[in-house]
C-alpha cells in the first residue's frame, strides 16, 4: 500500500478545497458579511493540514488500483468533512450532523437539504453552498487531475474510481489531457448558462446559483421555493436545457463540440435517455389535465421540468408534485430510479446500465429457445464484454438491496414507508427532494440523526457507484 501517495494526494485535495472557498470569503468581504471569520478560519485549517499533506515524501511511484479507491473514498470524505466548517463556524448549520449531511448533499450533488429557511443565510454561505456542487458535479479527483499533472501516475486509477458509469472511456490519449478538456466543456457550459439566465431576467448571483446547481445537476436553490420562486417559464426551460444536456455522456459533448455529433445521435444511451424523457413528460401532462384539470400549457411545462430535474437528479423544483395524481408519483419515483447517462453530472443507475440488463435478459430467453447459440450482449454494434455485463447485473443487486435495508432501517426510527423508500432513493440516487416528509414542499431536518447519518453514507456510496466505497471496507484491499 502506497500511503505516501495516499497522504499526498488527499493533502493536494484538500488545497483545492480552500481554494475553492476564497470567493465565497471575497463575497462576504465586499458584502461586509459577519460570516468573513468562518471562512478565513476554515481556509486557514484547510491550508495548514493539506499543504503538511500535500509535503509527504513519496517514496515510490507503484500505484494500483486500492490506492485509487482508498483515495477517491477519502477525498469525498474530507471534502465534506471540512466543507461543513463554514456552516459550523458561522452558525448557519450549528449542529455537526447536520452540517456534515448538508456539505456531503452539496459534494455528492444530491441537493438534498436540512435548512428550513435558505433564504436567511447571508450570501456566502449560499455561494459556498452552491459551490460544493458545482465542484462535485465533474468530481474534484478530476479537477486535481487537471490542475495537478505530477499526479499522472495514478491517473487512471484515480479516473475510473471517480467518473460514475459502468464503462470509464478516455476522450484524449492521457488521463490528465482527458480531465482538463472534460473541465473546459464544463466551464463553456457553466458561463452559457449564467449568460442565458441573465438575459431571461435573473440577477447575476440568482443566474450563478442555479446554473451551479443545473450543469452539478444538484439542486441548491437561494430559495425556499426553489425555481418556482421565479414564476418564470423562459428561465424554466433554460434550466429544463440545461439539465437535460448535463445528464447526458460529457464525452459526446466533447466529440460534438469539435465538429462531430454522430456519436450523439447514434449513442443507443442517448436515444433511451430521450425516449424515457418524452415518454415521461406525455404521461404525467396527461394526468395532470384529466385528473386535476391543468391547463396544457401548464401542465407540459411543470410535467416537463420535474420529469427532467428528477431524471437528471437534480432535484430543482417548480411545483409541489407530492400534491400532483398517484400515477404522477409513480412515474416521477421510477426515473429515481433510473438516472441519467454514463458519463454525465447526473446520479442514479444510468440508463446505459438499464440497456444491458434488458439485452441480457433478452439473451437469456433467446438461450432457453436456442441452448446452443453464441448470443453477445451488444450495444449498437459494439460487444459488450461478458465481464462488464457481470458487474451491471451485481451493481443493480448491489443497488436495490441497499436501497432496501436502508429504507427498513430509517422505517425503525419512526419514519413512515413512502418517505423512507423516497428518502433513501432520493439519497442514494443523488436527487434531493422525496416524497411525504421529505418532499418539494419540506427537507430532510425531520429524518432523525443516526439517519442523517445513514443518508449521507448513502449519497457518497451512490456518487461513487457502490463498488468504490464497498471495496475500502473489503479485508482483501487491506492484505499486503
Amino acid at each position: 500500500m502506497n500511503i505516501p501517495l495516499i497522504l499526498r494526494t488527499l493533502g493536494l485535495v484538500l488545497l483545492c478545497e480552500a481554494g475553492a472557498m476564497l470567493p465565497s470569503l471575497g463575497i462576504a468581504l465586499y458584502l461586509g458579511e459577519n460570516d468573513y471569520k468562518a471562512f478565513v478560519i476554515s481556509i486557514f485549517t484547510l491550508t495548514i493540514i493539506g499543504f503538511t499533506l500535500s509535503r509527504t515524501r513519496i517514496i515510490s511511484s507503484d500505484v494500483g488500483y486500492r490506492e485509487g479507491f482508498i483515495i477517491a473514498t477519502a477525498s469525498w470524505l474530507f471534502l465534506a468533512l471540512f466543507g461543513s466548517l463554514p456552516f459550523m463556524i458561522s452558525g448557519a448549520i450549528p449542529g455537526f450532523i447536520d452540517a456534515f449531511f448538508e456539505t456531503m448533499s452539496g459534494f455528492t450533488t444530491t441537493g438534498a437539504s436540512v435548512i428550513t429557511d435558505v433564504e436567511v443565510l447571508s450570501r456566502s454561505i449560499l455561494f459556498w453552498r452552491s459551490v460544493t456542487h458545482w465542484l462535485g458535479g465533474m468530481g474534484v479527483i478530476v479537477l486535481t487531475l487537471a490542475l495537478i499533472p505530477s499526479l499522472k501516475i495514478a491517473g487512471m486509477k484515480l479516473f475510473r474510481a471517480e467518473v460514475p458509469g459502468p464503462a470509464k472511456s478516455k476522450v484524449l490519449p492521457r488521463v490528465a489531457q482527458t480531465s482538463r478538456e472534460l473541465y473546459k466543456l464544463y466551464l463553456i457550459i457553466t458561463i452559457a448558462e449564467i449568460l442565458a439566465l441573465k438575459l431571461a431576467g435573473l440577477n447575476w448571483f440568482d443566474s450563478l446559483i442555479h446554473t451551479f446547481g443545473s450543469v452539478a445537476t444538484g439542486g441548491f436553490s437561494n430559495y425556499n421555493a426553489s425555481v418556482g420562486a421565479f414564476n418564470n417559464p423562459a428561465v424554466e426551460y433554460i434550466i429544463i436545457f440545461f439539465m437535460f444536456i448535463c445528464g447526458m455522456n460529457f464525452a459526446l459533448h466533447f466529440h460534438a463540440l469539435h465538429g462531430n455529433f454522430r456519436p450523439l445521435w447514434k449513442d443507443p444511451e442517448s436515444r433511451l435517455y430521450f425516449s424515457v424523457t418524452v415518454i415521461a413528460v406525455v404521461l404525467i401532462a396527461i394526468n395532470l389535465i384529466t385528473v386535476m384539470d391543468y391547463q396544457p400549457g401548464t401542465a407540459f411545462r411543470q410535467s416537463a421540468f420535474q420529469v427532467v430535474s428528477i431524471l437528471t437528479t437534480t432535484g430543482f423544483v417548480t411545483a409541489d408534485y407530492n400534491q400532483w395524481p398517484a400515477f404522477s408519483h409513480g412515474v416521477l419515483f421510477l426515473l429515481m430510479l433510473i438516472g441519467g447517462c454514463a458519463g454525465s453530472t447526473g446520479g442514479g443507475i444510468k440508463n446505459v446500465r438499464y440497456l444491458i440488463l434488458f439485452k441480457s435478459a433478452s439473451r437469456q430467453i433467446a438461450r432457453l429457445i436456442h441452448p446452443k447459440a453464441v448470443i453477445p450482449v451488444r450495444l449498437g454494434r459494439e460487444i459488450v464484454p461478458e465481464e462488464l455485463v457481470e458487474s451491471v447485473l451485481s451493481f443493480f443487486f448491489l443497488y436495490i438491496s441497499i436501497l432496501l435495508v436502508s429504507t427498513l432501517i430509517i422505517t425503525s426510527m419512526g419514519i413512515d414507508l413512502l418517505s423512507s423508500i423516497s428518502a433513501v432513493a432520493a439519497t442514494l440516487g443523488n436527487i434531493g427532494p422525496g416524497f411525504g416528509v421529505v418532499g418539494p414542499a419540506t427537507n430532510f431536518a425531520a429524518i432523525p440523526a443516526p439517519g442523517k447519518l445513514l443518508l449521507s453514507l448513502c449519497m457518497l456510496v451512490g456518487r461513487l457507484e457502490i463498488y468504490t466505497v464497498l471495496v475500502v471496507f473489503s479485508a482483501r484491499l487491506w492484505r499486503s
